[in-house]
């Protein structure tokens, strides 16, 4: 079976936690595609969101948006992901894996894209807290 190593990202913290799931719970990710928007309760993130963003297989090959299927292939890169060009318009054949999740996948990248409603709500900040006004009585 299957084992996966999940990186979470949270845009608005800039953090990231790492989950392992292994046997019976990789089955819901496997055959679906980078982009996609799933239930956060699949990696123990109940009540948000994730999208899945890209990952690595066990060799290393990342995963590329734009090549079709769940297998390595050859394919000419000009920028982007699986390739730093450091020429201007340089542009080479390089392995890369396709965007479908398979069985031979090592790592999963993924960001939270919705949070549940009491989550989002955070601290107020030190300035926004209410603090209690004294009264002043003037006379005539």
């Amino acid at each position: 079976m299957a084992k996966f190593k999940i990186v979470i990202s949270d845009p608005d913290s800039g953090t990231s936690k790492t989950v392992e799931l292994e046997e019976t719970r990789t089955i819901p990710l496997i055959g679906r595609r980078a982009g996609e928007v799933l239930d956060g309760a699949i990696v123990g993130l109940s009540g948000h969101k994730v999208q899945i963003t890209g990952g690595s297989d066990k060799d290393g090959f990342p995963m590329r948006p734009n090549v079709h299927g769940g297998v390595r292939r050859k394919v000419m890169i000009g920028k982007g992901v699986g390739f730093n060009p450091k020429d201007k318009g340089e542009r080479r054949r390089k392995m890369v894996r396709g965007n479908v999740i398979t069985d031979e996948m090592m790592q999963i990248n993924m960001k939270i894209v919705e949070k549940p409603k009491q989550a989002k709500k955070g601290k107020k900040k030190k300035d926004e807290v209410e603090t209690p006004k004294k009264e002043i009585k003037i006379e005539d």
